[in-house]
């Protein structure tokens, strides 16, 4: 059990203290929830922390039945026998995409605002939610993080369900988390606060884990001066 996001970021971040202080770690969050945790684990490990927005494409007329994903960075994934099995034309994939697409973009807007993405390309990527319990998007991130070549795939959250577990364990390179109760519900019963993030929360805190980046890179240069 754990009070809040942030009591489960800290006790998440011992457990990768293994990646602290690396030049070639990034820490990616799922917004929303996932940021709260993941600033923890950044701080803690010195690295820098950035979003990985996954939208689901759902199926027409079927949307809990994923025919692909989209995420950050331009990259689509598609699982071409869903469409193939339901006949899902290029006209209705085209429109699902759009529709994603452009709420994709408007969070990203809306969350990073004018700072870059940060290159993932050869580095060792810790993946970070506040709790999974299908699976399915959490999956959908991989996939699409795969796409753009990170050196290794670190999946951490502070608890999985038993399923999630072995679906993590053969999709990502490494994947650790708190808690793995045999009985789950839904994440939110192992968190005492488990209320939404809004918008300006994750806003704050990406901004506040850039500052904080900036501030200890700064000094590093001087103390190496």
């Amino acid at each position: 059990m754990f009070q809040d996001r942030v009591e489960a970021g800290r006790r998440l971040a011992a457990k990768l203290a293994g990646y602290a202080d690396r030049d070639d770690v990034l820490v990616l969050a799922i917004p929303r929830g996932g940021v709260a945790v993941a600033f923890e684990v950044a701080q803690a490990l010195r690295a820098p922390l950035d979003i990985l927005l996954v939208r689901k494409l759902g199926a027409p007329g079927q949307r809990e039945l994923a025919m692909g994903a989209i995420a950050s960075g331009g990259v689509r994934v598609l699982n071409r026998q869903v469409v193939d099995e339901l006949g899902i034309t290029e006209k209705q994939l085209a429109e699902t995409v759009a529709v994603q697409e452009a709420e994709l973009e408007r969070r990203e807007r809306l969350y990073r605002g004018a700072r870059p993405g940060v290159s993932v390309q050869g580095k060792v990527v810790i993946l970070v939610d506040d709790g999974i319990a299908t699976g399915s998007s959490m999956l959908a991130a991989i996939d699409a993080l795969r796409t753009l070549h990170p050196k290794k795939i670190v999946v951490a959250v502070p608890v999985a369900s038993f399923h999630a577990d072995q679906e993590m364990n053969r999709a990502a390179d490494d994947f650790v988390s708190v808690l793995r109760p045999e009985s789950f519900f839904a994440i939110g019963e192992f968190y005492g606060n488990f209320a939404q993030m809004e918008d300006s929360e994750v806003q704050a805190l990406l901004e506040r884990a850039a500052h904080s980046l900036a501030v200890a890179r700064q000094q590093q240069k001087k103390g190496v001066a």
